[in-house]
Order: structure tokens, then sequence, then C-alpha cells
């Protein structure tokens, strides 16, 4: 290089090698800038907004990243987002440094890092005052205690991933609505010790839950929907504690406009009526696997669901081609109907449904998730 552009190059600002930084699109290019030279790798450092450690299934590799996680973050006082998968033996010490580091920090994920415990859920709350995401799915070691001390620091939370973090119970919930009025999104999926009595007086500004194989009390469910927001609900093979069906609290979330309720057995006719008198605004509802809706339950459905565009029915062994008719006399909206396995069903029954409502739309399809993606609401925007 010739001497001039050299020296040149040296009397570069700071702030104009990260607009330059900052024009590099490839991951290749960035890291190359970085090791020019001492001045430049500190610029790197810098400019760099995201640490990102995908899952390799490589315990060599975890161990490498688990090791190199305190130099990272001591190095990048501007990151906005911290994701780490896989590192199950990330210990809590290594999250020490975003005490200094983690102010800028609103998106930080602990995806299947089960080393982590409620200490270094302290660290977060001290060092991340800022946080809007946390993932903390199959963090096994977290209980009501750390997710106490975590609303205690992170009071503009957005959304939380507890999924299988068996260890929480209702009082750990209800701190974080007590400490977060601007929750939006919770997974609690698995975490069967909650009967969701935890969400009563939860804010209107909770429009999504997923709560896939829980044990949700009648009450709880109650609670559940107590704030009035919410939009979008999973309640895939819901557990009943007591083996009856208290499906029908959810009757009460008029905002809705996602349930899924699929391979909820236990599901009765009266409970579909509820639902579907209690939530006009519903647009897309899995019912399949639902053994128990009859006849009184899909005639519910035809007659007040006017805003229902998809409609999952697979392999329930009780809708037959009367039920089918009543949902082609009613659901003026429905778009698409998922339906195969119905034993019930003849094919002169698809055929006259066919007839009747030519613009619907049959797939055999299985489809275990519905509506938006939750994990978008993970994203920082």
């Amino acid at each position: 290089m010739d001497d001039n552009v050299e020296n040149y190059i040296n009397f570069l600002s700071d702030d104009c090698l990260i607009c330059i930084f900052n024009k590099l699109e490839s991951e290749s290019d960035r890291n190359a800038f970085g090791l020019t030279c001492k001045n430049w790798f500190k610029v790197r450092n810098i400019a760099r907004k995201s640490i990102i450690f995908h899952c390799s299934f490589n315990p060599k590799v975890y161990k490498e990243h688990a090791n190199c996680l305190s130099k990272l973050l001591a190095r990048s006082p501007y990151l906005n987002l911290v994701s780490l998968a896989g590192l199950t033996e990330l210990p809590d010490a290594a999250l020490n440094q975003l005490r200094i580091s983690g102010a800028s920090l609103q998106s930080l994920s602990f995806y299947c890092c089960s080393g982590i415990t409620d200490d270094g859920l302290e660290v977060v709350s001290i060092g991340c005052p800022n946080l809007v995401s946390l993932e903390l799915y199959r963090c096994f070691n977290i209980t009501d205690h750390g997710l106490e001390n975590l609303c205690k620091g992170c009071h503009a939370l957005k959304s939380l991933n507890l999924g299988y973090c068996v260890a929480i119970s209702d009082q750990g919930i209800a701190a974080i609505f007590r400490n977060c009025p601007n929750i939006s999104t919770i997974i609690i999926a698995y975490c069967r010790g909650l009967s969701g009595v935890g969400f009563r007086g939860c804010p209107g500004t909770l429009s999504h839950l997923e709560a896939e194989s829980c044990m949700l009390s009648p009450d709880g469910l109650l609670d559940v929907v107590s704030g009035g927001g919410l939009e979008y609900l999973n309640l895939y093979n819901l557990k009943s504690p007591t083996g009856l069906d208290g499906l029908d609290r959810v009757g009460y979330a008029r905002s809705l406009r996602f349930l899924n309720v699929r391979m909820c057995r236990y599901l009765t006719d009266d409970s579909v009526t509820a639902i579907a008198s209690g939530c006009p605004l519903i647009e897309e509802w899995s019912l399949a696997v639902c053994h128990g809706v009859r006849l009184p339950g899909w005639s519910a459905i035809g007659l007040l669901c006017n805003k229902l565009r998809i409609l999952h029915v697979n392999r329930c062994r009780n809708i037959c081609d009367q039920g089918l008719q009543a949902l082609g006399d009613g659901c003026v909206c429905l778009q698409v109907l998922h339906i195969h396995g119905c034993g019930k069903i003849t094919n002169n029954g698809l055929a006259s449904f066919s007839i009747a409502r030519p613009n619907v739309k049959q797939r055999a399809d299985e489809v275990m998730c519905i509506g938006p993606s939750i994990e978008d609401l993970f994203r920082l925007q």
C-alpha cells in the first residue's frame, strides 16, 4: 500500500470507519475489516450489534462458544441482540460481563441453555434494563425466584418464552405481570406446574399466549383471558386436572382471532357453543382430533362464526354429513377447510359441501401451528 494512502487511512475517525463498516454486507468482509489492524478491530467490536451462536450439536464447539462469550461481551458495548443456542453447560458466571455491556441489549436468547439458573437471571436483571425479548426455552433450573429477580430490573419486557421451564409456578407468572406492564407475548408450553391463576389481572397488552400441553384449571383459564386483549391462544393438547371440560371460559376472550384446541378430546358441544358466541372475531380455529364435538357444536360454529376463514376438523370422529352441512350453510367467510380422517363423513357429504361452497378449499394436510408465527414476535423489528 502507498505510504500516503496508509497515512490517510490512519487519520480516519472512528465514526467514519463505523460508517464504512456498516456498508459491508457479508460477515466475511466484516471479519476481514476487523483483522486489518488494532484500531479497526476495536471499531469492528464497537459496531457489532449482535452475537449469535447457532445449535451445532457438537460439544467441542459449545465449549469453545462458552469460553469466548465473556471476551465477546466485554469487547462489544453496543449489542442489541445476543442469541445463545444449545450451550447446555453455559455457567451463570459467563454472563457477568452483562452487568457492564448489557445496557443496550434488547433481545436475549438462552435457548436450551439448561445450565443457567436464577443467579444468571439476576445478572440479566441488573445489566439489561432495556430488554424487550427473552427466551428461556428448556432452562430447567429457572424457578419463581429467578423470575421475581428478573422482573425487578427488566420492566420493558414484551416477549417471554418459558417453554419447558418445569420448575416455575403461578407465583412467578404473577410477578412478571406485576412488574412488566407491556408484556404482550408469553410461552408457557409444557409448564405443568401452572394452573393459570397467576394470570389474574394480567394487562390488556397480553395478546399472544402459547400454553401447549399445560394443566390449566377452569378458574385458571378464566384468569388467562381476564386481560381482555388476547388475540392468539394455543391450547394444543391442554390437560384437564379434573378430566372435565372447562374450556367454555375461553368464550370470555372477545378479542380472540386465532384459537388452537387441537387434541382437546374432552371438549364438549357446550364449550364450543360458548366460544362461538363469545368470540365473534375468530378467524382461524383448530378443532382437529376433538372427538367430543358433535352436531350441536358444528351447528353453533356455522351459525355464530361469521368471520371464520380457516377451520381444522382433521380426524374428528363425530363430525358427520349433517355437521358438515351446518358449516356449509353458515361460516359465510370460510375460505379453507382442513378435513381428512373423519370417518362419519361420506363421499356424498363431501360432494354436497363442494357444490354448496365451491370457493372453500378442502385440504387434507395436518397443521400443528395456526395463525401468525409466534416466533416472529421474538425478533427485533
